[in-house]
């Protein structure tokens, strides 16, 4: 896409992805300096003319998220007082989103704040991938795309032509987007009635559905410790089903994550590279990994011409 005021940056958290949406949209990444004083804090400087054009700024909040989200402020800042036109965040993992109400007393809402946080910065509209809830959309003031990984994750599971699959939700919140998946893969679904007793630790209390002598699929948008997706293949496998695959959106994947799922009964988990996968993750084999950055160029595009969205959602 030749365009002289259409220009894509990336943040540090991951420059692979931006730099593959660059590729199918047939544009260069845009010139900055980015780095770190010598107290570690963050250094940022657009390296070329960005008045009057439309911006678009690929950063997912991960690990460290504190950092990288501060990183993405930043940039936006910047430009909006280079004179930017229009600043799109392109946040593919939107971070602090597992707080998106009060739940409990006197807690944050940590999703609304991080949404402040970007409209602060000079965000004009900002485009996201599975977030951790819909609601989080009504949490901006400024217009919100957001897109799905399931096209990207559905095609691979109908390439490989698993017979009689069950739809797994890990939990009750989660229902909505696994139904979505079992519709297009023409598979019923099952529910798991989950039970958190702590903060990152969960039971699986009851299975709804049946998934006797059938394999099953597990669709969650993160897979954070993996301590709900191990208990929760056990628990179907205990139940009957033959196989256990799991689809993740975001692979977050802290703390023992990556040594639960080598001991875990699971088959594959398959997560897409919205976040980087770590060193560790790499080299495990049943991790296979697939890429949005063309689901995400398409929406980037669809912003700058002002065209429809909605294509990307089915």
């Amino acid at each position: 896409m030749v365009d002289d005021k259409f220009k894509i940056f990336s943040g540090s958290a991951n420059p692979p992805l931006a730099e593959e949406i660059c590729r199918y949209l047939g544009a260069q990444p845009g010139e900055a300096a980015l780095g770190k004083f010598s107290d570690g804090e963050i250094y940022f400087q657009i390296l070329e003319n960005v008045r009057g054009a439309d911006v678009f700024v690929v950063q997912p909040c991960c690990h460290p998220v504190a950092f990288h989200l501060m990183e993405l402020l930043m940039m936006i800042d910047a430009f909006k007082r280079a004179s930017a036109w229009r600043i799109t965040a392109v946040v593919p993992y939107y971070c602090y989103a597992r707080q998106d109400r009060k739940d409990k007393p006197r807690v944050p809402i940590s999703a609304k704040l991080v949404a402040d946080l970007l409209e602060t910065a000079g965000a004009s509209r900002a485009l996201t991938l599975d977030l951790h809830a819909p609601q989080i959309q009504g949490y901006f003031n400024v217009p919100v795309d957001h897109l799905y990984a399931s096209p990207v994750l559905v095609e691979y599971f109908k390439k490989k032509a698993l017979k009689a699959i069950t739809v797994v939700s890990p939990d009750a919140g989660g229902v909505e987007r696994a139904r979505a998946f079992a519709k297009k893969l023409d598979a019923p679904l099952a529910i798991v009635d989950k039970r958190r007793v702590d903060v990152d630790v969960s039971e699986v209390m009851h299975l709804i559905g049946e998934v006797k002598q059938r394999p099953a699929l597990i669709v969650d948008d993160i897979v954070d410790t993996a301590g709900t997706l191990v208990k929760t293949a056990e628990a179907l496998l205990k139940e009957g089903a033959t196989k256990v695959y799991a689809a993740c959106t975001h692979p977050v994947l802290s703390g023992p994550a990556v040594e639960r799922l080598c001991r875990s009964p699971i088959d594959e988990v398959v997560v897409t590279d919205s976040i980087p996968l770590s060193a560790e993750a790499k080299k495990v084999s049943k991790i296979k990994v697939l890429t949005v950055a063309e689901l995400l160029a398409r929406g980037i595009r669809s912003i700058h011409e002002e065209t429809s969205i909605s294509e990307l959602f089915i």
